[in-house]
């Protein structure tokens, strides 16, 4: 490892299913997800500055760089360790904005496992997951390391080993806001909460994996989803990941999704990708 410069892979994550359980007084909502990594993702490089600035070098249309999540996280390390150090931050940017695929929270958690490293912080997993939390709810996972159930508000993780598979997740041509689907009147937030272990041993089969409570809300304010997920639905219990709008379905093998990647209609885009069985980066942190 370069001791000046870094690049590290931010993957994109599944949720295998979604459940809105409650809502605090403070207003976020409690749910229960898996989670699940998948090797398809963003690419980000690290160059160590010695002036304390940080700077995105990536132009992100619509991402002013004080709003970057990727630029926060660094400074956030910054300050809550007093380093004087700083980088300049470049992104090879293939998740979609409003996707669901977690594109913006694992760069966040991807600039603080590099940035620790590279600026020899030595912050524990647990350290950082608390700082990451303080970015966004998705953070803490990527920092995890591990697939994940996750209770909260989608803080509490416990990890989970899961069998090897491939997807084929579509990417319709639309951003989802993910509070907006939040705060939508229509959502409902009371799903009887499940234990891993009912999960496990199949529950609700075969509707339960993949249930997602915020599909109903989300096909209906951008129907582009709904039809990406009645098409992918004719091949497998396909589900939205996350506040959508990407879709995905799970499959045996790398060729059997391809088999349908082949027959996506030409205005509809996916791609294929393996579920991990642990984020890229898990070594780099204690």
């Amino acid at each position: 490892m370069s001791t000046r410069e870094l690049t590290a892979p931010a993957p994109a994550k599944l949720n295998l299913f979604l459940l809105v359980t409650g809502r605090r007084a403070d207003g976020y909502h409690t749910l229960q997800t898996l989670f699940r990594f998948i090797d398809f993702g963003d690419t980000l490089h690290f160059r160590l500055r010695h002036d304390g600035r940080v700077c995105r070098i990536t132009q992100l249309p619509g991402v002013p760089e004080d709003e970057d999540l990727t630029v926060r996280a660094a400074r956030l390390l910054q300050a809550e360790t007093g380093c004087t150090l700083g980088a300049d931050i470049s992104i090879e940017k293939r998740l979609p904005y409003g996707g669901g695929l977690g594109g913006g929270s694992s760069d966040a958690a991807t600039a603080l496992i590099a940035l620790n490293r590279l600026w020899k912080r030595q912050l524990p997993r647990e350290r950082l997951q608390s700082i990451g939390l303080r970015l966004g709810a998705d953070v803490p996972v990527f920092v995890f390391g591990r697939n994940a159930y996750a209770e909260g508000i989608g803080e509490r993780l416990q990890a989970v080993e899961l069998p090897p598979a491939w997807y084929l997740v579509l990417i319709p041509p639309v951003a989802v806001s993910t509070a907006e689907v939040f705060a939508d009147p229509q959502l409902t937030h009371t799903t009887t909460p499940v234990t891993l272990r009912a999960f496990s041993e199949g529950w609700a089969a075969p509707e339960g994996a993949g249930r997602n409570d915020l599909e109903a809300v989300v096909c209906r304010r951008h129907p582009e989803v709904a039809r990406h997920l009645e098409w992918l639905r004719r091949f497998g219990p396909a589900a939205m990941t996350g506040s959508g709008g990407c879709v995905y379905c799970p499959f045996p093998s790398a060729s059997a999704a391809q088999s349908v990647q082949q027959r996506l209609p030409s205005d509809m885009r996916g791609v294929v990708a393996e579920g991990l069985s642990q984020h890229p980066l898990c070594s780099w942190v204690e």
